[in-house]
């Protein structure tokens, strides 16, 4: 009989080689200029987010890599939509600030939920429109503001997910991106942006105070 020490060899043998091929070229992932589409395809078709950090409770502990289970998936795909759509020049949003009656009747409407639309001026942020995004749990809204620099936070709305509880403010990071976001009744909501995290917390409790007066 094959001793575990002598299988052990024998794997090496015949799978060591393998390992040590180079890769071939073809494989070698590529970043072309158009990486934002290639992220939107992946938001989309999995709805999940890879390599985002644990949130810590708000005001926290330094932050740690977010898993993408319950409450902890929210500011992951938040982040992953931020990614996507605030590097957009001609097509940031679906429907621009001008319609604005017309984009919160729609996305109500598409979430089943009377949505208000925060006014983030006194923050020198302004509403540039909406977007409809799909989530794991129904229709999901995207809410685009910017100021005068040009930096853009978005406003990620979403149904509740079944293991999703209620939580207070809470913080979260992916690279460059903050997330702030918290559960409120069947609602999920995450402010993202490139921003420090101090005024993303100032900025995020004002939505708060407006969406709950």
């Amino acid at each position: 009989m094959t001793t575990d020490r002598e299988q052990d060899r024998l794997l090496h043998e015949r799978f060591d080689p393998v390992l040590l091929e180079p890769v071939p070229a073809r494989l070698h992932l590529q970043r072309p200029a158009w990486i934002g589409y290639a992220r939107a395809a992946a938001v989309l078709a999995a709805g999940v987010a890879i390599g985002l950090a644990l949130p810590r409770p708000w005001p926290g502990t330094p932050e740690a890599p977010l898993a993408a289970a319950g409450a902890q998936a929210l500011p992951a795909r938040a982040a992953r939509a931020h990614l996507v759509y605030a590097m957009e020049v001609r097509h940031p949003v679906e429907v621009d600030a001008a319609q604005q009656e017309h984009l919160v009747a729609w996305l109500s409407k598409r979430l089943g939920t009377k949505l208000k639309v925060p006014v983030l001026a006194e923050e020198g942020f302004e509403l540039l429109g909406g977007r409809l995004l799909p989530g794991p749990d129904g229709p999901v809204a995207q809410f685009m503001y910017q100021e005068a620099a040009g930096r853009r936070l978005t406003l990620y709305v979403s149904a509740k997910s079944k293991d999703e509880g209620q939580t207070a403010f809470r913080y979260a990071q992916e690279g460059a991106v903050s997330v702030f976001y918290w559960i409120d009744g069947n609602w999920g909501y995450a402010l993202s942006g490139e921003i420090d995290r101090p005024a993303l917390s100032r900025i995020s409790t004002s939505v708060y105070r407006q969406l709950n007066p």
